[in-house]
């Protein structure tokens, strides 16, 4: 009896132990994880000073004021035991000592003591994006919240905001045309499907026209257009008399307008690019027009000068021109299981001077430039394309013989009466001197009706290679 007696007791004991467990892992798994924190110490310009935490650069925080707000903001650089950070937001009511969570933390705390902590927004998301085919047709700013009123977005995944390198032997080559919708590109200066071509012009000369006409009528899948530090009118005027609601349908816009952080600048063109990024995977053919790469250095230079980086050519930090090839490289052909994505980049030349060093940097990482004229836009031609100084450097990969031989002749008579425009105009030239220049001057008017084109027309691409064509044909006739 007593043995029995005992082995009662102990399966009480155990049992009794077992459940003082199991209420004390509930307690665990209820209770609010210990937040290592840290706190504002200094701000200089864009740049806040932070002590007694240790994170990566690249990650997110959470700045709490006293008024109950807080302020999304992201580690750009450290020095010894200092974090700098960067905000994505306006800083008004900051004070000294405002404290700083790492966001991973802050959304797993509802709440600590008497202070209630957000759960992760959006915006605190830095690092991850949403991306989806319900993104089309909407217009986001730089960290994937709708500006367009028209409720949540309908995202499919969440994928990192920077993707890891493509394998370059991986990429199809680019080998087939891409029909843009513009006579002057389509014939002299051919774009492949998967090249990145840069838009060189100063301001006022037709940029977003262009941008717009390549929009609408480029035989693409997928539109990708990222509004990059570009004035905040020109968003709503690009979406409503540029794009129009046919392209849009088809169309991912986000717009990081000038009067945004630096930061958010930045992340807007790497949102674009991940969105690009993921309808290539899913076999599109994808077209990406980002306005403007220059701006998207400057946003780096704010960033890097404001930490401390030396400036280097005229102001740019050395990390401005280690971004450029970062994002760049990022579109392009994927592998034989995907798509592709076809980029524009624009490139802003200060004074109309297309050798500033960013100007000359995108000419060296990219496959070809378009270079718009403010001559020819000033004298009524539009698209203001300079053929002279425009090239695209794959198009002897994705034409034929024949177009390449008569856009070769075009050009070559186009610049003969170019070079001799100066003679002819004050009547010094005497017909008959130089038989070539005598049929340059002949052709000249047909060739400049060619390149015109408004901004309402569509010109394919059989239709193009078959016009220049008879242009010479007429003659030899």
């Amino acid at each position: 009896m007593t043995g029995l007696r005992n082995n009662a007791d102990q399966r009480n004991h155990s049992e009794n132990w077992c459940n003082y467990l199991k209420n004390c892992n509930q307690l665990i798994a209820s209770s609010a994880p210990i937040l290592s924190s840290g706190t504002v110490t200094k701000i200089t310009g864009l740049v806040m000073e932070a002590v007694g935490l240790k994170l990566a650069v690249g990650s997110s925080c959470t700045i709490f004021l006293l008024n109950g707000n807080s302020i999304s903001a992201e580690v750009v650089g450290f020095s010894e035991e200092r974090l700098f950070l960067m905000p994505t937001g306006e800083i008004y009511g900051l004070t000294p000592g405002a404290k700083v969570i790492p966001t991973e933390v802050v959304a797993q705390a509802p709440k600590i003591g008497t202070m209630q902590y957000p759960r992760r927004r959006a915006s605190d998301q830095a690092k991850h994006v949403n991306v989806g085919h319900g993104l089309l047709g909407r217009v986001l700013n730089g960290i994937g919240e709708p500006l367009d009123n028209l409720g949540p977005v309908k995202a499919e995944k969440n994928v990192p905001l920077y993707s890891r390198p493509y394998n370059p032997l991986e990429r199809i080559p680019v080998s087939e045309p891409l029909d843009v919708g513009v006579r002057a590109i389509n014939t002299l200066l051919t774009v492949g499907r998967g090249q990145r071509m840069g838009l060189f012009a100063g301001s006022g000369v037709g940029k977003s026209v262009l941008l717009g006409m390549m929009a609408r009528y480029t035989s693409a899948d997928v539109i990708v257009v990222g509004l990059i530090g570009e004035r905040g009118r020109e968003v709503k005027e690009f979406i409503e008399n540029i794009l129009g609601q046919e392209g849009l349908a088809r169309s991912v816009i986000v717009a990081a307008p000038a009067d945004t952080s630096p930061l958010l600048r930045l992340q807007g063109a790497a949102y674009a690019t991940a969105i690009a990024e993921y309808f290539r995977d899913e076999g599109k053919h994808v077209l990406l027009i980002m306005d403007s790469l220059t701006r998207y250095a400057m946003a780096q230079r704010e960033i890097a000068l404001a930490i401390g980086e030396p400036p280097a050519t005229k102001g740019y930090p050395p990390s401005v021109f280690a971004k450029l090839p970062q994002l760049v490289e990022r579109a392009g052909n994927g592998s034989n299981d995907s798509g592709s994505i076809t980029a524009f980049y624009t490139v802003l030349t200060e004074g109309d001077d297309n050798n500033d060093p960013i100007a000359d940097n995108a000419r060296a990482i990219l496959d070809g430039h378009i270079v718009l004229s403010r001559r020819l836009a000033e004298s009524g031609h539009y698209p203001a394309i300079d053929i002279e100084a425009s090239i695209s450097r794959v198009m002897s990969s994705v034409v034929s013989p024949e177009q390449i031989e008569a856009a070769r002749q075009f050009k070559s008579t186009f610049s003969r009466y170019q070079r001799s425009y100066d003679l002819i105009s004050v009547g010094a030239y005497m017909p008959g001197s130089d038989p070539v220049l005598d049929q340059a001057i002949q052709l000249y008017p047909k060739l400049e009706s060619f390149l015109q084109q408004g901004m309402t027309q569509q010109e394919n691409y059989t239709d193009s290679i078959q016009k220049m064509m008879a242009l010479f044909d007429t003659d030899n006739a």
